[in-house]
């Protein structure tokens, strides 16, 4: 009996395969195949009429899950409003849907359809997300095992001359900049192997490496992580711009919603309780500039 309640509480994942990483032929196999999980273009100015880009963000930012399946369901959300033009009353459920069809590829615990209830505080019924599941299913033509970011973390970092005690880090703060960009739609049409050099890139610099490291400094790094992914370095350059800008940024927001909550005297025992842990995938509280 207590095997089996040791079984059902525990998170079981798999081993990672090291020849995986150091075949290169796979990680050429995800660079040839990555733009077709790419949106059909810039659905806000072409698509959509009744959503706007700061409607997508705050649904992004409600969601709580795992590192992998956060940006899968954003993958499917995008993939869907650049195809379907779709109210904004529907978004929310939509957003439950991604979420819902991501866990189950992703997650070794699949969301429940209860507990999504739960996240959008009941607005939505059982019924109205298994019949969504499938519209989102067949719009996407049930290609679901789509090329995101994170495919591409392990590929590079082994393919970096990294200090072993770093590498931790970093991974943290590539996957924290990856979930960064999945808030925000600019990085929409970005190819994920883009999206994650620039993250890798992003973290080690922000890192600040022993500079005894010539070859993980400056434009060195850049240049060999280009190499790495295929990218140009001026692309890969402004990429990274980008990704640190929107932190600043996310930084700055959170420093002045918590100014306005502590002068507005809101800050409850739950609040603080809840800021000394990361609940979401877009925690920036430890990435330094």
């Amino acid at each position: 009996m207590e095997l089996l309640c040791f079984e059902r509480d525990t998170a079981l994942r798999a081993q990672q395969d090291p020849n995986i990483f150091c075949d290169d032929r796979v990680l050429q196999s995800l660079l040839s195949i990555e733009d077709r999980f790419l949106p059909q273009g810039p659905y806000f100015k072409c698509v959509q009429k009744d959503i706007q880009p700061y409607m997508r963000r705050m649904v992004c930012e409600e969601e709580k899950c795992d590192e992998e399946v956060f940006p899968l369901a954003v993958n499917y959300l995008d993939r869907f409003l650049a195809a379907v033009p779709t109210r904004k009353c529907f978004l929310q459920l939509l957003a439950a849907v991604c979420l819902f069809l991501a866990s189950k590829l992703k997650a070794s615990q699949p969301i429940s359809a209860h507990k999504l209830r739960l996240y959008t505080d009941n607005s939505i019924t059982l019924q109205e997300l298994l019949e969504w599941e499938l519209v989102v299913l067949g719009k996407l033509k049930w290609n679901m095992a789509a090329v995101i970011p994170h495919d591409f973390i392990e590929h590079i970092l082994r393919k970096l001359p990294l200090p072993h005690d770093r590498l931790p880090m970093i991974r943290k703060h590539t996957h924290t900049f990856i979930a960064l960009c999945a808030t925000d739609h600019s990085f929409a049409m970005f190819p994920p192997s883009m999206i994650a050099t620039g993250s890798v890139a992003a973290a080690a610099c922000g890192l600040n490496l022993d500079h005894r490291e010539k070859a993980l400094w400056g434009d060195n790094l850049t240049e060999l992580l280009a190499k790495i992914t295929n990218t140009e370095v001026d692309c890969l350059k402004s990429c990274q711009e980008q990704i640190e800008q929107l932190l600043a940024r996310s930084l700055r927001e959170s420093q002045q919603q918590k100014h306005h909550d502590v002068t507005g005297g809101r800050v409850t025992t739950k609040r603080a309780e809840s800021e000394d842990q990361s609940c979401t995938p877009t925690d920036v509280r430890d990435i330094n500039l």
